[in-house]
């Protein structure tokens, strides 16, 4: 299980060092990224995949899609903050992007 304690700002700059293209919102609090695909079939199999993973994790992505561009933000409402499991689902959505790129 992955760890829902809330990171210092430290650890939160430490991490973003190796999560490309992740970047802070709301004071902190938040991480968002935008991904686009070539269309909308691509970005809806994309979310897909995201929210599988989303489910097992228990931890679920704030998001919007529109047409082939897919806006994230994740946060760990009931720790007020980031913890390791958004880095975790952020990877995991990286992973799943990675999938798309030629």
């Amino acid at each position: 299980m992955v760890n829902r304690v809330k990171l210092n700002e430290s650890e939160v700059q430490e991490k973003l060092k190796s999560h490309s293209g992740w970047h802070l919102e709301e004071g902190g609090k938040v991480i968002s990224k935008t991904f686009g695909f070539e269309n909308f079939r691509e970005a809806f199999a994309f979310m897909t995949q995201c929210a599988l993973v989303a489910e097992k994790l228990d931890h679920h992505p704030d998001w919007k899609n529109s047409y082939a561009t897919v806006d994230v933000s994740l946060s760990t409402h009931s720790s007020g903050g980031l913890t390791e499991l958004d880095f975790q689902l952020a990877l995991e959505m990286d992973r799943a992007e990675a999938h798309y790129r030629i």
